[in-house]
């Protein structure tokens, strides 16, 4: 198909170096009729349907949505589909042996639900189990061990959403996943890297090196063919027999088996025991437009929420798009929500989350307040708010909406790029190491510097905390935007971004997916910009009082809007490999 762009971007593409024009035409084909307010007006082109969509980062994995849809397929049945073909096609976040969150809007009952596959820690955690003798946190032990897993949730909530809201059979959604495990797929570039950058830690492990690098001990290179024979078997055991396969059949034995004869926490008996849980999704508005995303052990739908509130006591259509005034309102405000996240979030089955007091318009005017146009506030000058009660760059992110109306935004991850690196022998099945995402020490930052208390402390069968963000965004009762990103601590803040770039400053969802981000986290006191702010502009935000740091990028949006007829979507080009197509 074409590449339609407007007359008017010709002087910006000359600009642009050719590896990043390269990544934008891969991610951001046109599929479908043209809308003409767009070619007026954008500087990038969404993808464009009338059909159904999906967005995904990996094109084998939105192929196998796509089909779904124009089977006549549900939202629901095309997202079941991309989880498991993502375990496949895309397994530095892609997974079974893995967690995530569900956000879906249901066209037939006009309701918004929300699904938490959340990991699990096992019945023997301890709270100092990764602690060394000096008390100090144990990194190795907590992010690269056999400790460092939690029990899987991915193959529960998946199935969950099929069996509840789906219309295809589970064999069906499996099909594309276990033929590309089994006759294998070309490797692109981007998995390719991923490996030789994965390598040193994979070694540990005999089955993933014999799984995913050669007989000479080289990964695979682009264009080569990756099999996954016991990938495979452990999707067909699922396919014919369902959850029960995973959590007490067939592969439940050989991870419990895998797990004694390592030393490691997880046991048949957490494998029985686990379940997803159907959740209140967080509700707010913004600007006219009611806001749903992920509730605790999730933090990102509160503080999206919380934050929001706190923007629009701001009129940040006139102060502009990545000004420095609307900087730094927004990274106020992200201060503010961070270091409200160290102390008040966790897992509401365990501890009382003050999730309404977060997220009301009162305790928005107060922050409000307290935030001085002319500087920053130190982060050191910043404490949690007082409620009067007590992931990883390579999760992965997908939005789908089909003609219908309905829509699922999904957010799964393994933690790091391909978890704790270690795969369950004779599945294929690379374990996850989210237990570092509790708080190992109250008060020490994880991985991604992020500081918890005590309400996130590790608990047998307790959820870990999140920072996953899976949000719909609906107008007049409809879906309009559908939008999520991995990223760490930072997919809070990718989230809004995109939200606040497309209602304030009225961008199509390509130019806000493309649009340079920023990303305070309250502590480190440190105002993190991509590459492309202007120079002026950093200047002013440094004379108010930042530090300011410019370096890589943050988050990787998938995102759909629906306007009207049409459905517009981008895959973000800061990670190649991504597409969005529709129908």
């Amino acid at each position: 198909m074409d590449i339609l762009f407007p007359m008017s971007i010709s002087k910006i593409l000359s600009k642009i170096s050719l590896p990043f024009l390269l990544i934008l035409i891969s991610t951001s084909q046109v599929f479908g009729q043209e809308d003409p307010l767009y070619s007026r007006k954008a500087r990038f082109h969404p993808v464009v349907a009338t059909n159904g969509m999906v967005a995904t980062e990996n094109k084998y994995a939105t192929e196998a949505g796509l089909q779904v849809l124009k089977e006549g397929g549900n939202a629901v049945d095309a997202a079941v589909t991309i989880g498991f073909t993502l375990a496949v096609t895309f397994p530095r976040a892609g997974n079974l042996g893995g967690g995530g969150f569900m956000v879906a809007y249901l066209a037939d009952t006009n309701e918004v639900i929300a699904i938490d596959y959340r990991e699990k820690s096992p019945l023997q955690a301890t709270r100092d189990m990764f602690l060394d003798k000096a008390g100090n946190v144990d990194k190795q032990k907590s992010r690269n061990s056999i400790f460092s897993a939690g029990v899987p949730g991915t193959v529960a909530g998946l199935t969950m959403a099929l069996e509840k809201y789906g219309t295809i059979s589970l064999q069906r959604a499996l099909q594309p996943a276990i033929e590309l495990a089994q006759k294998g797929f070309p490797v692109d570039q981007e998995l390719s890297k991923s490996l030789i950058r994965a390598k040193k830690q994979m070694q540990k492990s005999a089955s993933s090196m014999e799984i995913f690098y050669k007989e000479n001990g080289e990964p695979y290179q682009e264009g080569e063919l990756l099999t996954q024979k016991d990938l495979a078997w452990s999707l067909q055991q699922i396919s014919k027999n369902g959850p029960n396969a995973f959590y007490e059949g067939a592969v439940a034995m050989k991870i419990d088996s895998f797990m004694k004869q390592e030393g490691g926490l997880i046991t048949k008996e957490d494998m029985q025991k686990y379940q997803a849980v159907l959740r209140e999704p967080v509700q707010g508005k913004y600007r006219g437009y009611d806001i749903y995303s992920m509730p605790p052990p999730s933090s990102g739908g509160v503080h999206l929420i919380q934050m929001l509130n706190i923007l629009e006591l701001f009129p940040l259509s006139s102060l502009g798009q990545n000004t420095a005034k609307t900087i730094h309102i927004l990274a106020e405000s992200m201060k503010y929500a961070y270091a409200d996240r160290s102390k008040h979030l966790g897992d509401p089955d365990f501890s009382p989350v003050p999730v309404s007091e977060l997220t009301s318009e009162k305790y928005a005017k107060s922050i409000k307040d307290l935030i001085k146009m002319e500087k920053s506030r130190p982060s050191s000058e910043i404490l949690p708010g007082n409620m009067n009660i007590e992931e990883g760059p390579n999760t992965t992110h997908f939005s789908v909406i089909d003609n219908d109306g309905n829509a699922v935004s999904n957010t799964y991850t393994l933690n790091f790029s391909y978890g704790s690196k270690i795969t369950v022998p004779g599945t294929g099945i690379l374990l996850n190491n989210e237990m570092d995402d509790f708080s190992a020490k109250p008060g020490v930052p994880n991985a991604y510097g992020l500081v918890g208390g005590k309400l996130n402390s590790i608990e047998p069968e307790k959820r870990m905390l999140s920072s996953m963000s899976p949000t719909i965004v609906m107008k007049d009762g409809k879906p309009y935007l559908i939008t999520g990103s991995p990223g760490g601590s930072r997919i809070i803040t990718t989230v809004l971004q995109i939200i606040v770039n497309v209602i304030d400053f009225d961008m199509n969802i390509a130019e806000a997916t493309n649009a340079v981000r920023v990303h305070h986290q309250w502590l480190p006191d440190v105002l993190m910009v991509e590459r492309g702010l202007s120079g002026d502009t950093i200047k002013i935000l440094t004379d108010m009082g930042y530090r300011v740091e410019v370096g890589s990028t943050i988050g990787v949006a998938e995102s759909i809007m629906k306007k009207g007829e049409y459905m517009y979507g981008a895959s973000d080009p800061r990670r190649p490999g991504g597409l969005t197509a529709g129908y």
